[in-house]
C-alpha cells in the first residue's frame, strides 16, 4: 500500500507536468484519456464511450469501470436487438453503428447505451421501403465489449465497497480518488494534479478537448459545482489524509483555475492546502 498518491485529472494545466518523474514517489491514478498518452498504476472510467475506448483498445493495466457487469454471450441478441426479426435485426446492423470489439473466442459481454430495439418504429419504416435520414435517427450509441472475464484486469467500481456494493455515482476525478483511498489504507499525502475544476476562458477546460468520446473545444466550460462537492465528501470522510491540490500559482495567482474553492475553507485549517507548480517541482523534479 502506498502512503503517497497522486490523482491526476485532465485540465489542461497538467500539460506543464513530467507523469514519468512522478512514479518513484507514489502510486499514480488517472483518468479517462491519460491512458492515449500515460499508463498509470491504476485507470478509472465512468462514461459509457470512454470505458468501452479503453477496453477496446487493448489496455492491460488495473482498470475500475462504473456498471461493468459481463453477462454470457448467449444473450447477445435479447440485450441488444430484443424482439426484432431476423429481417429487422439485418436492417438495423445496417443502419445503426454498434461500437463492438472483435469477439474472438470470449463468452462474455458488457453493454452499455441504447439497445437497437429501441428503434423500431423507425426499423420498420426503412424495412417498409421508407428513406430516413441519419438526422431522424434518434440513437445515442450501442457499446459492446467482448470481455475475459479470467485473464483482464477489470473492476466494477460497485465492487470496491464491499459492505454496500454500490457505486457512488461520481464524475471520474473524485472516483479515481475514492478508488485510491479505500485501495491504500495507510495514505498519508494524496496530491491532485490536473483537477483543475474550472477554467481560464470561456470555453471547456480538458487536455482532450475535440477528441473522440471528448466534447467540443468551442463548449462552454463543465459546471464544477458537482466535482467539489464529491471531493469535500472525501476530505470529510478521511480527516487523517492530506488533500494537497496542485495549481499553476497554488491560489496565489490571478486566473480561475489558480484560486481558492471557498466551499473548502472549512477543510484548508485541517486536511486540505494548495500547492503551486513550482513547489511541487522542488520536491518530485517533475516540470
Amino acid at each position: 500500500m502506498a502512503k503517497t498518491v497522486f490523482c491526476i485529472g485532465n485540465g489542461e494545466s497538467r500539460s506543464q507536468i513530467d507523469l514519468i518523474r512522478l512514479r518513484p514517489h507514489g502510486k499514480i491514478y488517472g483518468c479517462n484519456g491519460l491512458y492515449r498518452d500515460f499508463k498509470p498504476d491504476v485507470l478509472v472510467s465512468v462514461d459509457g464511450p470512454m470505458m468501452h475506448e479503453v477496453y477496446q483498445s487493448g489496455y492491460d493495466g488495473e482498470l475500475w469501470l462504473r456498471d461493468w457487469n459481463p453477462i454470457p454471450g448467449m444473450t447477445y441478441n435479447m440485450v441488444v436487438y430484443a424482439n426484432l426479426t431476423p429481417k429487422q435485426i439485418d436492417v438495423a446492423k445496417k443502419n445503426f453503428k454498434i461500437y463492438e470489439n472483435e469477439r474472438g473466442n470470449r463468452e462474455h459481454f458488457v453493454f452499455h447505451g441504447s439497445a437497437i430495439s429501441g428503434q423500431v418504429g423507425i426499423i420498420k419504416r426503412i424495412e417498409g421501403g421508407e428513406q430516413i435520414e441519419k438526422k431522424q435517427i434518434n440513437h445515442t450509441g450501442c457499446y459492446v465489449s467482448w470481455v475475459d472475464i479470467h485473464n483482464d484486469k477489470t473492476h466494477s467500481l460497485k465492487d470496491l465497497d464491499k459492505k454496500t456494493n454500490t457505486d457512488r455515482g461520481w464524475a471520474c476525478g473524485a472516483s479515481s480518488a475514492w478508488v485510491a483511498l479505500n485501495q491504500n489504507k495507510d495514505l498519508e499525502t494524496l496530491y491532485m494534479i490536473g483537477h483543475d475544476l474550472k477554467s481560464n476562458t470561456e470555453q471547456i477546460n480538458n487536455m482532450y478537448k475535440s477528441t473522440q468520446n471528448y466534447g467540443n473545444e468551442k463548449n462552454k466550460p463543465i459546471p464544477h459545482v458537482n466535482w467539489v462537492t464529491q471531493w469535500e465528501t472525501l476530505f470529510k470522510e478521511f480527516p487523517k489524509v492530506k488533500f494537497v491540490k496542485v495549481n499553476p500559482d497554488g491560489i496565489r495567482g490571478n486566473t480561475p483555475v489558480s484560486s481558492n474553492i471557498e466551499e473548502w475553507n472549512a477543510y484548508a485549517k485541517k486536511n486540505l492546502s494548495y500547492m503551486t507548480f513550482k513547489e511541487l517541482n522542488e520536491s518530485f523534479n517533475c516540470i
